[in-house]
């Protein structure tokens, strides 16, 4: 038994605002959530829906992880560029090179997101968000590709890469140096054994593969938050 990916969710200062943003990026159903929150339905083969959630605490530091998107032409990839700078993003500095083809933007809460060049072959064979893109070591790519069942797509170099075998978005992690965290993660993945698996025994084989569970504060919950090999929160839902 292996988990699916239900959800990449955001802590948000707005979540309302932040929501709106990303739907209008990515032309997403945006629908409320009955935990206060906000939820973004994909339009595409994505395999992951995108939720937003209320937190008091400010963002430091760069994230462990950001989308990247992808683009069929050079005027598509200026369109994506001038409607997220439309609805409130940014572009910003994080060192990448002048010659670099793609474009670094940050949303209105400064998370950072990539829109990728036309032609790149990497992302050739994946959805409107490409990858989502992770600072992480070889092992914690090993990790998620027996967490989820996803098969390794790339694994050189110390970077790794797996991808739904049914398609869409890859996740990929770029190997050292791994930024240091500096707090919780603002983005976090939510997964859920099947309808038909057991919470408690999926835990436990992820522990096996080198998870703990934590406390973050969360109180009385129906859902177990975890971290991975690297120490990024992640949460294990009900069935579903």
């Amino acid at each position: 038994m292996t988990s699916h990916l239900i959800s990449l969710t955001f802590d948000a200062n707005d979540p309302r605002r932040l929501a709106s943003f990303w739907s209008g990026v990515l032309g997403w159903e945006m629908t409320d959530d009955p935990d206060d929150g906000f939820v973004l339905l994909p339009s595409d083969d994505t395999g992951f829906q995108i939720d937003f959630f209320p937190t008091q605490e400010q963002r430091a530091g760069q994230n462990q992880m950001h989308f990247d998107l992808t683009s069929e032409s050079l005027e598509e990839q200026q369109q994506t560029v001038a409607r997220a700078l439309e609805l409130g993003g940014r572009h910003i500095d994080i060192g990448q090179l002048p010659d670099e083809e793609q474009v670094v933007l940050a949303d209105p809460e400064g998370n950072e997101f990539c829109v990728i060049e036309a032609g790149n072959n990497f992302l050739a064979d994946t959805a409107f968000i490409g990858a989502i893109n992770c600072d992480g070591t070889q092992e914690v790519g090993y990790f998620w590709s027996k967490a989820l069942g996803w098969p390794l797509v790339w694994d050189q170099d110390e970077e790794t890469a797996i991808q739904s075998p049914a398609g869409g978005s890859k996740i990929a992690w770029g190997g050292p140096p791994v930024n240091p965290k500096t707090g919780k993660n603002r983005l976090h993945l939510d997964i859920a054994p099947p309808v038909d698996g057991d919470q408690q025994a999926e835990v436990d084989r992820l522990v096996s593969l080198g998870a703990s569970r934590i406390d973050i504060g969360q109180g009385e919950v129906s859902w177990v938050v975890m971290a991975d090999p690297d120490g990024n929160e992640f949460c294990v839902l009900t069935p579903r």
